[in-house]
């Protein structure tokens, strides 16, 4: 509370003295912040990379799965949206975003 007294006052005092650091806290500072990039920047950095490089890649005829479980081929591809054909008589458009995966070809068959 010494910061609140006027240095009129305390024209006397000794100077006040901070806490002896040994600078031991810049050691755990800086290894909060490794432990922050390896264990979350960089593996998200990674799967969003993966992610753009499985929406960017999308053709027609690929069988992909949502994020929602909708597994289908792709039966159109357009800058946002990509149309699903889920079955024989049915077409779904989604959004691009929401391709969760690629599967194998053959797949759909198989299931």
């Amino acid at each position: 509370m010494s910061f609140f007294i006027p240095a009129a006052f305390a024209e006397g005092a000794a100077p006040a003295v901070g806490p002896a650091g040994s600078g031991f806290e810049w050691v755990f500072l800086v290894g909060f912040l490794v432990i922050f990039y390896l264990m979350i920047w960089r593996p998200q950095a990674k799967r969003a990379k993966e992610h753009k490089g499985l929406i960017g890649g999308l053709q027609k005829g690929d069988e992909v799965v949502t994020s929602g479980g909708i597994a289908g081929k792709v039966s159109k591809v357009s800058d946002d949206f990509v149309v699903i054909e889920v079955s024989d008589t049915v077409e779904l458009k989604i959004q691009k975003v929401a391709i969760a995966a690629s599967l194998p070809k053959g797949t759909l068959k198989a299931i």
